[in-house]
Formats: C-alpha cells, sequence, structure tokens
C-alpha cells in the first residue's frame, strides 16, 4: 500500500518551515510522496494584500518543484468553497483506495482536534501524524502519531510582516516564492 503524507493549509505564503515539516514527516514515517494541499478559501477573513487562490497555488506549485517528493494536491482547490479535512479525505480515499493516508498537523491543530468536523469517522480513514511547535501543548485524546523534529515558530503572519516592512527574509522563504512575490506585488510589496 502506498503511504502518502497530506500537508493541508492556506500557505499564506508558503515557507521554509512548510517545506521542514513535510521533509521532516517523509523521512519519519518512509512515506512515498508528501502532498502540500492548499484550501480553496482561507478560514479566516480575508486581508488586506492577500494573495489570490490561484496565487497561493502558484507558490506552492514553486516551493515544491525541486523536490521529488513533494507533490501538490489542488482537490480543494479544484472543489472551491469552505472545504472540511473530513469531506476531502473521504473524496481522497474513494478515489485513491490502494493509499494509506497521513494527514500532517503541527501542535496547534494537535490542541484543537476535539473540534473537527466529524473527527471521531475520520480518524477512522487517515493517521494524524503530529509535530510540536512552540507554543502548543500538543496534546488530544484522539490517535496522533508524534515524530521527532525540530520546532521552528515560523509562521506565514511573520512572513507577511516582514515582507510588508522590508524585514530579511533570507532562510524563512525560497527564493523563487519571494521572486514571484516581488514580480506580483503580493502582501505590500508594491
Amino acid at each position: 500500500m502506498k503511504k502518502v503524507g497530506i500537508l493541508g493549509g492556506t500557505f499564506n505564503p508558503p515557507h521554509m518551515g512548510h517545506l521542514i515539516v513535510a521533509n521532516e514527516a517523509f523521512h519519519a514515517l518512509q512515506l512515498d510522496e508528501v502532498r502540500f494541499m492548499p484550501n480553496a478559501i482561507a478560514p479566516h477573513k480575508q486581508l488586506v494584500n492577500d494573495a489570490t487562490m490561484n496565487e497561493r497555488l502558484q507558490m506552492v506549485n514553486i516551493m515544491t518543484e525541486p523536490y521529488p517528493e513533494f507533490k501538490v494536491e489542488t482537490f480543494e482547490v479544484d472543489r472551491g468553497g469552505i472545504s472540511y479535512t473530513y469531506d476531502t479525505m473521504v473524496a481522497l480515499c474513494n478515489k485513491e483506495p490502494d493509499v494509506q493516508f497521513y494527514f500532517i498537523i503541527g501542535g496547534d491543530m494537535i490542541d484543537s482536534l476535539h473540534s473537527w468536523y466529524k473527527i471521531e469517522e475520520l480518524i477512522k480513514i487517515v493517521k494524524f501524524v503530529g509535530l510540536k511547535r512552540p507554543g502548543s501543548n500538543s496534546f488530544s485524546t484522539f490517535e496522533v502519531q508524534m515524530i521527532d523534529a525540530p520546532e521552528i515558530a515560523l509562521s506565514s503572519t511573520m512572513i507577511r510582516h516582514r515582507l510588508a516592512t522590508g524585514g530579511t527574509l533570507k532562510f524563512l522563504l525560497p527564493e523563487g516564492v519571494e521572486a514571484y512575490i516581488r514580480k506580483e506585488g503580493l502582501y505590500g510589496t508594491r
């Protein structure tokens, strides 16, 4: 059976922390691949100078292109609208019955698993993989396979702030993603 990691999120913008998390899960679990799955509609309020769905997808494509073990899963973007992990994973499991999916989440998401839509059903069809994140308890009553990985306090919010204020992005953002952001004038870089 093929083993596929899923790293979902807004990726607004995608950054080195996302690559590190995917790489750690890929090696720790000996996965066949990790798919980055941008959501169609951000679960938070749209921000001024925010990237569009297509711009976020393009940045994820740029970021993953150099790494053959990383793919882009466009299911939620193609479907559009607000996505629930349960609905997405049911559809992916039906489409690919020969795959065991590992849903990769950080400590902040582990802490809130109890509030996820249809979590009792979701844990029957995917394996949750957790990585600690600074400032979170990384605890759940639901089964989460923890992997030992560097804890990185890097967020898209911090990256957007750096972009808007002219701060350094060296070693925080893949060069191709930064070039795309500046070319398109995203996040207040115009």
